[in-house]
């Protein structure tokens, strides 16, 4: 997230905690509480009405075949030149240009 290891983020909650001060750590704590709620509300509503307006497809939607962190850049590039299979030899690849002058 963002580059944040768990040491990061201790850090930065001493230092708001130095920052804000005893007294007013509650009150941000709960506009934090609120944020993240409105956030996720945010987040259900949009993926409830992706159900809706897909309609009964959205359930048979594999969503980890579609992730993209699955992607090797790598591996598409390998297997893309190591494709074994021949040209299609029935169409020419570039058109002939017979009696044509530049």
């Amino acid at each position: 997230m963002f580059g944040l290891t768990f040491d990061k983020l201790i850090i930065i909650v001493i230092i708001a905690a130095f920052l804000l001060g005893p007294e007013r750590i509650p009150h941000y704590a709960a506009v934090l509480g609120r944020f993240v709620r409105k956030a996720k509300e945010l987040a259900n509503g949009a993926k409830d009405r992706l159900k809706d307006e897909m309609g009964p497809e959205f359930d048979d939607i594999d969503w980890k075949k579609l992730n993209p962190r699955q992607y090797d850049p790598r591996r598409i590039i390998r297997d893309a030149l190591l494709d074994e299979t021949p040209p299609d030899l029935s169409t020419p690849s570039t058109p002939s240009r017979k009696g044509s002058t530049p």
